[in-house]
């Protein structure tokens, strides 16, 4: 079947057509076919919008271009036959070829519009799911602050009942120390990440807390190395830390609770006490230390690691080099 099946051009010349009418004849028999199925396109990608309903989506999108491209096709040529718009009739072998090589194009025009429509809602499923991920954080970061300040007052408020039965004057103190304590617990208590430096700060005036308490009973060691006063870690994790070493050991005089804080060459902040376990043990929730290794997993860092010997318990923390909530 030659070319002449489509546009005849002896028949053509004799109804006066140009090549540019032509020309413009055949693109807006090509426009009309694909807006038609444009139309069907966005049908269905109203109607299964969803990544998970691709399969109907596209099911619906093949079905629904091959019947409306037959269906237009179809009545233009037997428009053209009719009114022997190019000045002759067409055979049957010609509806069947126009439709054909319409129907050819089919998968180039869905498939341009469904790759673009499959890209966008690719990009925007993802988009939401990190937004969603991202407030996921947020509210479980805000779920373990919210935990910190009642059990930081808790214990240091359990301290104070014991101190006021020993020394009223030394409580009074400690009442004014924990007073400006708190101040810095309640302010970095509202940022996901904190300098080491403000944290070392802080736990220097903490300790003044505990020396009140304790006496010659603690001591605390730091060792930190000036590069690495500008690397971050969670708020109040060192004071978390220390609390826990309080909690599960003997604090006397004549052998004192030792805390050391220091930094090695991995840019690892490590806290270390002397193991000295009390006689009568406390009941624990756990919530100091489980706090901390919840706050590094949420925030996509190393793993804080806990290591405890026969003499001494240890606690490796990660420093965090760059800010990422």
């Amino acid at each position: 079947m030659s070319h002449e099946v489509f546009f005849n051009e002896h028949h053509m010349s004799e109804e006066g057509f140009s090549y540019w009418e032509v020309y413009f004849i055949a693109l807006a028999e090509t426009v009309l076919v694909w807006e038609a199925n444009r139309l069907v396109l966005l049908y269905f990608h109203n109607r299964y919008p969803a990544l998970n309903q691709t399969r109907q989506r596209l099911t619906g999108i093949f079905l629904g271009c091959l019947l409306v491209t037959f269906a237009v096709r179809y009545l233009t040529i037997w428009f053209y036959d009719k009114t022997l718009f190019w000045g002759y009739v067409f055979p049957p072998e010609g509806y069947w070829y126009n439709i054909l090589i319409a129907l050819l194009y089919v998968p180039i025009v869905a498939g341009i519009y469904e790759g673009v429509y499959f890209f966008q809602q690719w990009k925007q499923t993802f988009a939401e799911k990190e937004a969603l991920k991202i407030e996921n954080l947020q509210t479980q970061l805000d779920s373990l602050k919210a935990q910190i300040n009642p059990h930081f007052l808790f214990n240091n408020l359990g301290s104070l009942a014991s101190l006021i039965m020993e020394d009223q004057v030394q409580a009074v103190t400690f009442v004014n120390e924990l007073s400006s304590v708190y101040r810095y617990v309640l302010q970095a208590n509202e940022k996901h990440l904190i300098a080491l430096k403000s944290e070392l700060a802080f736990i220097d005036h903490y300790f003044h807390l505990l020396k009140t308490r304790f006496s010659e009973g603690i001591e605390l060691h730091c060792q930190v190395e000036p590069q690495q006063m500008e690397f971050l870690l969670p708020p109040l994790t060192l004071q978390l830390l220390i609390e826990n070493a309080i909690k599960h050991n003997a604090i006397l005089p004549e052998s004192p609770l030792v805390i050391t804080v220091y930094t090695d060459n991995a840019d690892n902040l490590i806290v270390v006490n002397n193991l000295q376990k009390k006689v009568s043990t406390i009941a624990s929730n756990k919530l100091g230390l489980q706090n901390i290794l919840t706050k590094y997993k949420l925030l996509g860092q190393k793993d804080v690691s806990v290591k405890q010997t026969d003499t001494a318990f240890q606690v490796i923390l990660p420093l965090i080099k760059n800010s990422i909530v």
